[in-house]
Parts: structure tokens; sequence; C-alpha cells
């Protein structure tokens, strides 16, 4: 979607950690959900790091896409900032999902997975700019990671190089929505989070019908409810929304973002060929069904992934 250009962005919602030194490549990522145990949340919106290393290998060279220029974050003020600078657009991004979630929390009133979500209170996450290695209250992660989702921190961390190898290796569209949609599904694991039900992934195993798969689909799914309600969510203190009205050209970046992402398409990439059986996080063919779930019906009942047969 695209910014209204003279929407104010807020910095102060993000950190850049560019230019710190890092940890280096090489690190792992850990999610740790209590009890000691420690599962992968949110690798490339959930693939196994180790695929998409081989994937992305070789691809450090590879030239910027349009509008994927850098900027120091404190320089990011405006919507139409937001609409030529990609780093600006992941701050911009942020500012409209902590502009809806909020209310939209708070107005609900059905139960899912036995919680009423009028009780939920939105605690606004951090959003981390990072190139090459961070430390996280997760652990130590590398861009190979992919984006991703600490609920050690309550921090959502995101490498710009990542959206340039989203189009040219995994063959996703250009859009800005594309992008923006994988911001969205980070914050959604942030809302699970705040359910209590993120640390349901770590339960059932891996499989297409394995509760690891339903929280990556849920998490696409609110990213959804976010891009129902964007541009007619307005920011803080003014009447006038972050977001422009959706269109079908950006409906298609989405989606062509949530099926470059899927397991099979990942493993068909990596190794010649997909196992269903080892899936954590999701086919194509589920990715976009229930991110396009979620935007169709903009409600968050229509995102209780748990409670259905089949996903």
């Amino acid at each position: 979607m695209t910014f209204n250009e003279g929407a104010r962005l807020d910095p102060s919602q993000a950190e850049d950690r560019r230019g710190r030194g890092g940890m280096g490549r090489g690190g792992k990522i850990g999610i740790g959900l209590g009890g000691g145990i420690v599962v992968l949340i949110g690798a490339l919106l959930g693939i196994n790091p180790d695929l998409l290393a081989s994937v992305l290998e070789g691809t450090e060279n590879q030239p910027a896409i349009e509008q994927s220029g850098s900027a120091a974050l404190e320089s990011c003020q405006t919507g139409e900032d937001a609409n030529n600078l990609l780093d600006c657009r992941i701050l911009g991004t942020a500012n409209s999902l902590n502009a809806f979630w909020p209310a939209y929390l708070a107005q609900q009133t059905q139960n899912i997975s036995g919680q009423n979500q009028s009780e939920v209170k939105y605690l606004r996450p951090t959003t981390v700019i990072f190139s090459g290695g961070v430390d996280t209250a997760c652990g130590q992660a590398t861009t190979a990671v992919g984006p991703f989702y600490c609920p050690g921190d309550t921090k959502a961390y995101f490498d710009p190089d990542f959206f340039v190898q989203l189009q040219t290796q995994f063959g996703s569209s250009g859009g800005p929505l594309a992008q923006e949609y994988v911001v969205a599904h980070e914050f959604g694991h942030h809302i699970q989070n705040l359910m209590g039900t993120l640390d349901r992934a770590g339960q059932g195993g891996t499989g297409a019908q394995s509760n690891a798969v339903r929280t990556e689909l849920q998490a696409d799914c609110y990213a959804g409810i976010w891009m129902r309600h964007a541009s007619s969510t307005p920011a803080p203190g003014t009447s006038e929304p972050f977001m422009k009205p959706l269109v079908q050209d950006d409906l298609n970046d989405a989606l062509s973002a949530a099926s470059s992402v899927g397991d099979d398409r990942i493993q068909q990439a990596a190794t010649g060929g997909t196992n269903p059986e080892s899936w954590s996080h999701g086919s194509s063919e589920q990715r976009q069904k229930w991110l396009y779930a979620g935007y169709q019906s903009g409600d968050l009942a229509t995102c209780d992934t748990f409670s259905v047969p089949k996903v």
C-alpha cells in the first residue's frame, strides 16, 4: 500500500542498530517460551534458516531494487519518505500497525481459543533495524534467518537486505505491500504473544497441519486484518490514516510475497523437492489462503487456525 505523503512518521517507535558491530554472521536464534523450551519463531517468517542460507548463497552482491534506499531512521519523517525509502517504509508500516491494533483489540468481544479478546491490552513492540547480525533476548541472529519476532524482548527485527532478496531470490513482486506484509506478519506474532497463543507453536511437532504451521498461518491472517483496516485507521492525533486505500495490485503484491516464503517453495529451491512432513510454517497455498482470509473478513475470529480441522 502507498502512504499518504503528508502522514507524520514516528522514529521513536524503532531502534536503528546498524553500524554497532553486531555479532557477525554464523549465529543462531532461539525463542524461549518458558520452561527452558526453545523454538524457532519467525525465521524468514518461519522458514528453516539452513534452507534459507542455501537459497541466498551468493546473493551478497545483488544490486538494490527500486525504492530500497537506506536512511537513518531519524530522517524518516513523512509518508513521502516511506514511499521512497525502504527503511522509512518499515518504520511507517510499524507506525501504522501500532495505530491499528490497540483500538481493534479493545473492541473485540469474540472468544478465540477460550480467551476474551476485549481483555487483551496492546503493548507496543519495538521495531529494530539491523544489518548482518544482532543480539536479542532470544539469542543471536543473522540476516540468514530473515525477519523475526522475539517474545523475550517484544521486539520485531528486520534487516533491509532481506527485502531485496525477497524479490531477487524468492521471486516476490517488488511492490510496497509485499514488504509491508512481512512487517505485519511479525507484528502478528506479537499479537499472538499478547493473547497467549504464541507458545502453541512448540506443541505438536511439524507437518502441514501442525501447531507450528497453524501459528505461522494465524500471523499471516492477522497481517491480512491489518491490510483490510489500515487505510481507515487514523494516525495518532490526526484524522488522516498512514495508508492510502488498497488496490488490486497491492493485494497481488502481498499474495506474491506470501507465496514466495512457503515451505514448499523454499524447499524446492534449496533441495529440488518438498517434504510436507517437515513443514513448520505452511505451504505457499496455505500462506496465501490465510492472508487473504484475514484481509477478506477483517475479523479476528476468522483467524482461529487452531480450531479448524484442516488449514
